[in-house]
């Protein structure tokens, strides 16, 4: 066995399943080598002291193979500079790490750990900054102690300083009493990543303990596959299949008998009236008040039903037969859906009924579900729209978290209020908005229940309409102005199983006849440099947005954002870089919010701009469109992986957004994901422009296949149970 000792100088290639890296470690002789092995990801920087052999690849040449692996500190000048200019510790950038070791030679990481104030004594160094960078390097020494105790149990080091951000002190008692709070309590953490660490820990395969987790793991995983719950059966069978690899002896028995003990302890709930669904407790009791609250809404006696719908007639809103029968059933009920395609009149008849509302004196609050539909709303009816988080003053409470402050102790102050875009709301978030509807207020549900449903659990707006119990107003009649647009009438066309007009298309809908992926992806990058940009006068990173329905593969977001990135925004000496695993984040790249983070305020799904790249503090600024105009929201290096690159995105990420041109890769290769309503939400994304790049047969197979995904949930049955 040899040793090799060194800084991590880029990770050449990494498998996440495998843990298998290949990568340039720059030894302390300062001679790049290769290393080859499983390891976790390790940060570029990061000091390591590796044990392995040497070995002769005929390929790729003289190669050391890692047998074992240990995090080190720097022992040498050369070494110390590197590490502290490596981005690892906040607020010394390369400038910085070389004052400080001229400063403090062999002595800087001490000085920085111990008496981090002798740092003032460098010019451009005050209190605060030494302050802060004693206090990182610090945090980087217990991460470090966290990363000698978990990469044992082969936990990414990527996953290192979100663990120890999540528990601090408290990381290794944490851990070893309960390492599936893993799963639950870090994003990105799954469960066979707890799971693996358990049974490392020797946490027996059937034990209890282990049994419940997955439990309480799968249940909360298929909420994010759209169910509110799962029958008893299909639960046990995705229970037994994620425990049965370490243990084929676990039994059915084992499974009922703490399902049981869960259900007993309130966790779970049972309902024999549904399949055997297992639910986790709060979506059971949330779809339970949510049917029973649209029924009482909806019976409450109409206060306002003496109006006089001519005086709504004006040269601005003129509203035809299907719009007027929306306005006379909003007067008439306390709540109502209003839903239809493109074209249709749903922002008309939204303004119609703000003119009528405000009109009679009465206080109405207009609503979406994130930040770019309620930008949209506010835009098209001239009344300040709020996301529904903000409109509950959803904040943090001190010593409770974040909650919602409106609910029914401190009601919504309104009349009516109108949400928007509602096929994008999921059940948790639609239950604490009933929850705030004071007693006589009119509650109007907009969307359009064709488009794909909500990323979360539940699938709100089509079970309300198909229940039956509540109010429906359709829109179906496409507006003269509408009709003229070839996006529209070709989405209407899709949604009703038919293929779009592709030949003598008005000059906003174009489709590409390619069928070679990679000629399909020099098209693309084509296209959005240099083709549309000229063709259209349009920025091309700020109005071209392409869509794709896979993640992976040559089509795929990640390889689309890879290239596009390369160029559209290519790497530059005036542009500040910052890595996180294995993106490259740069001073000018579109990027997208993947999770909520209630703290800053942003949400899954919002697109952003990097304006700021602060690599001595390890910060990354990002511009968020937001109603009435921007905000700044500043990440540092822990929470970069909330953020992805956005110049190509999922079609679901795409819900409730607007774009002035789509460019979507419709090909075979996408066969699983060709679906109907996920092609016609795809294309009802585009303001201006479409341009579809695929085969015809590859289009064939998403107009014909109409199997919406079925998500399991009661509440239709339960609001047509309501209504006898």
């Amino acid at each position: 066995m040899q040793a090799l000792e060194g800084s991590l100088e880029r990770i050449t290639y990494y498998n996440d399943s495998t843990m298998f890296m290949v990568a340039r470690l720059r030894g302390n002789d300062d001679v790049l080598y290769t290393i080859i092995g499983n390891m976790p990801r390790f940060s570029a920087g990061e000091r390591l002291r590796l044990q392995g052999d040497w070995r002769h690849h005929s390929e790729y040449g003289r190669q050391f193979q890692v047998s074992g692996y240990e995090i080190a500190m720097p022992h040498n000048i050369l070494g110390i500079q590197r590490f502290l200019s490596s981005g690892l510790i906040k607020g010394v950038g390369p400038a910085t790490a070389e004052k400080i070791v001229e400063r403090f030679g062999m002595e800087a990481l001490d000085v920085i750990e111990h008496n981090p104030i002798k740092l003032t004594e460098i010019e451009g160094i005050g209190e605060k900054k030494a302050a802060m960078i004693g206090a990182s390097l610090q945090e980087r020494l217990e991460v470090m102690n966290v990363m000698a105790f978990l990469q044992s149990y082969g936990v990414s080091t990527g996953y290192a300083g979100r663990i120890y951000k999540k528990y601090g002190d408290e990381t290794v008692k944490v851990v070893s009493e309960n390492p599936y709070r893993l799963a639950e309590d870090v994003f990105g953490i799954g469960f066979r990543t707890a799971d693996k660490v358990a049974l490392e820990m020797g946490i027996s395969p059937d034990s209890p303990e282990r049994i419940r987790a997955a439990i309480l793991f799968l249940l909360n995983k298929a909420q994010d596959e759209g169910h509110i719950y799962l029958p008893q059966a299909e639960l046990i069978k995705r229970i037994m299949t994620a425990l049965t690899a370490e243990d084929s002896t676990l039994s059915h028995e084992s499974v009922e008998q703490q399902l049981g003990r869960l259900m007993r302890e309130g966790q779970l709930v049972f309902d024999a009236e549904a399949e055997d669904a297992v639910y986790l407790a709060p979506l059971y009791y949330a779809e339970l008040y949510t049917a029973k609250r649209l029924r009482e809404i909806a019976e409450f006696p109409p206060a306002y039903n003496n109006l006089e719908l001519p005086s709504l007639e004006n040269s601005e809103h003129s509203l035809a037969p299907e719009q007027r029968e929306a306005v006379h059933s909003a007067i008439n009920t306390g709540l109502l859906v209003v839903t239809g395609g493109p074209g249709t009149g749903k922002t008309t008849t939204i303004c119609s009924l703000l003119s009528l509302f405000l009109g009679m004196g009465l206080e109405v609050m207009l609503a979406a579900p994130t930040g770019r539909a309620a930008k949209r709303m506010t835009e098209a009816t001239g009344v300040e729209a709020k996301t529904i988080h903000r409109l509950l003053e959803f904040t943090n409470i001190e010593g409770k978290g974040y909650r919602f402050q409106r609910d029914e102790d401190r009601p919504l102050k309104a009349h009516v209020v109108i949400v928007d875009e509602m096929s994008m709301v999921d059940q948790a978030l639609f239950y604490h908005l009933l929850k705030a509807i004071p007693s006589g207020c009119k509650l109007i549900l907009v969307g359009d229940m064709d488009q794909l449903p909500s990323v979360g659990p539940g699938n709100i707006l089509r079970d309300i309409i198909s229940s039956g119990a509540v109010p429906v107003a359709r829109l179906k009649q496409i507006f003269r102005q509408a009709g003229q647009s070839a996006i529209i009438a070709n989405a209407h066309l899709v949604n009703t199983g038919q293929m779009p007009q592709l030949k003598d298309a008005a000059n906003d809908f174009y489709f590409l006849n390619e069928s070679e992926p990679e000629k399909i992806l020099e098209k693309i990058l084509d296209l959005c440099s240099r083709r549309l940009p000229e063709y259209k006068n349009k920025d091309a990173i700020n109005d071209i947005q392409v869509l794709s329905p896979m993640r992976r593969n040559t089509l795929g977001v990640e390889n689309l954002n890879l290239l596009l990135q390369r160029e559209l925004n290519p790497a530059a000496s005036h542009k500040p870089e910052m890595r996180s695993r294995n993106v490259v984040f740069r001073l000018g790249d579109k990027v997208m919010q993947i999770k909520n983070n209630y703290q800053k305020e942003v949400y899954n799904g919002d697109i952003g701009r990097i304006t700021h790249i602060n690599r001595e503090d390890g910060e990354i600024n990002v511009l968020f469109p937001d109603v009435g105009g921007a905000r700044e929201v500043v990440y540092d290096q822990a929470e970069l992986d909330e953020l992805v690159l956005s110049y190509a995105v999922s079609v679901h990420k795409s819900q409730g957004s607007e774009y002035p041109i789509v460019v979507i890769p419709v090909v075979t290769q996408h066969y699983i994901l060709l679906q109907r309503n996920l092609l016609y939400t795809a294309i009802t994304r585009a303001k201006e422009l479409v341009v579809l790049i695929g085969t015809k047969k590859a289009l064939a197979i998403a107009v014909r296949n109409n199997k919406v995904e079925e998500r399991y949930t009661r509440l239709a049955a339960r609001l047509a149970a309501e209504a006898l």
